[in-house]
């Protein structure tokens, strides 16, 4: 049996009053992942063990299988380890988004929803004007970039600035939880500072000005961490013997890369809504010809889901149902080789609030020989009644490896 993961990021909401008091995913259109519900065993999942934020790296590395309080360091790590960066004794790692800031506040997370070429322009010239020795700033993807501190210490408070739209961002700033690393957190409030007044003068951003567009006016550092320690996912589980990731986060293509798992880049696969949902579709459907395992992860409701935008959420759903579920599932449902699909969230990132939840998610199980139980819908409320009943973190991939 060969096993694929669909997962929606951020695909899961709460009920909205202009829906009629339904969730996106019962509102939206999607017949196949429905059929797949019907026929197959539904439950839910929780990704986020207590003491845990609900972040994406959190939730993902779950679901994947592995014990969060064994092998937790951050987005940091992860990310490098996406990027090529090979992390040394006592380097920091962090996350740091280019985000925009209007009116004292945090406008968005993204910076007006960067490009890969313009975010890397951006965070190269930081590193010429504020790297060193000691500090390096690396490019990522889009918004997401790297920043390496060497000798850093990760007992910082730093706040996803995702989780923070609109809210000022003063208060926010980086604070100590221990005394050592008191040092580490002046570090990075000057850096976020001189940040400030260096991207306000670069001409990518005098130009957004000029145009009315939000500018990529500051750095946020956040999620630091030091090189895990991880096995595979083939150390973990026999029954697989070779497995890829398909996404275009580097975050998830980091935890891949720990998880021994083959990295698949899709031309024109951007972790927006205009993401090339037919390419990743189809490199998934080649993967499965030869390898037994693949974790396809899709960004588009996730980012929606920050911005706050309800109709562009509706549509990455029934994307995610017709341009990715469905040709997989028309194509491994030929096959003589019998297939297994799960499809799921990783977190709730609901529209009306923006930011992540750490909340049960909706799954479901569906493979040719599968004893289907009553669910009719794949939604968050259909799955309160499937047979997996709710489950609790590394428990999803046990159940998946046990078909």
């Amino acid at each position: 049996m060969k096993h694929i993961i669909i997962l929606g990021d951020g695909m899961a909401d709460h009920a909205i009053g202009r829906l009629g008091g339904m969730t996106l995913m019962q509102y939206a259109h999607t017949p196949v992942m429905d059929l797949l519900a019907k026929e197959g065993r539904c439950g839910r999942l929780l990704t986020v063990p207590e003491g845990f934020s609900p972040g994406s790296e959190v939730a993902n590395t779950c679901i994947l299988g592995y014990d969060l309080h064994k092998v937790y360091e951050g987005r940091g790590p992860l990310e490098a380890a996406s990027i090529g960066y090979e992390m040394q004794s006592g380097d920091l790692a962090m996350r740091c988004n280019i985000i925009t800031l209007a009116d004292g506040k945090i406008k968005n997370h993204h910076g007006g929803h960067l490009t890969t070429d313009d975010g890397t322009l951006l965070i190269e010239y930081l590193n010429k004007c504020l790297g060193n020795d000691r500090i390096k700033f690396i490019p990522g993807i889009q918004y997401r970039h790297l920043l390496v501190i060497k000798g850093g210490n990760k007992e910082v408070d730093c706040a996803p600035p995702h989780d923070h739209p609109n809210e000022p961002w003063q208060p926010l700033l980086p604070k100590p939880n221990v005394q050592s690393a008191e040092d580490t957190a002046e570090l990075l409030n000057n850096l976020i500072l001189k940040s400030q007044d260096l991207l306000a003068e670069h001409p990518f951003n005098i130009e957004r000005q000029k145009q009315g567009k939000d500018m990529a006016n500051s750095i946020w550092p956040w999620s630091g961490g030091y090189r895990p320690q991880m096995q595979t996912l083939m150390e973990m589980y026999p029954q697989i013997k070779r497995g890829d990731v398909i996404s275009a986060v580097d975050l998830i293509r980091g935890i891949g890369k720990y998880a021994g798992l083959r990295s698949i880049e899709v031309e024109g696969a951007t972790g927006l809504a205009n993401t090339n949902y037919e390419g990743k579709a189809q490199a998934a459907i080649e993967a499965l010809h030869h390898d037994d395992f693949v974790f396809l992860h899709v960004e588009a409701s996730d980012e929606a889901g920050h911005d706050g935008d309800l109709e562009l959420k509706l549509q990455t759903i029934e994307d995610l149902d017709r341009r990715i579920v469905t040709p997989i599932y028309e194509a491994v449902n030929r096959w003589d080789e019998p297939v297994c699909i799960a499809i799921l969230p990783d977190h709730p990132t609901p529209v009306e609030i923006r930011t992540h939840l750490a909340e049960p998610v909706p799954f479901l199980i569906w493979h040719h020989d599968i004893d289907p139980d009553k669910v009719q819908t794949f939604d968050e409320v259909s799955c309160v009644n499937g047979s997996y009943g709710l489950l609790r973190y590394q428990e999803f991939m046990n159940e998946l490896m046990k078909i």
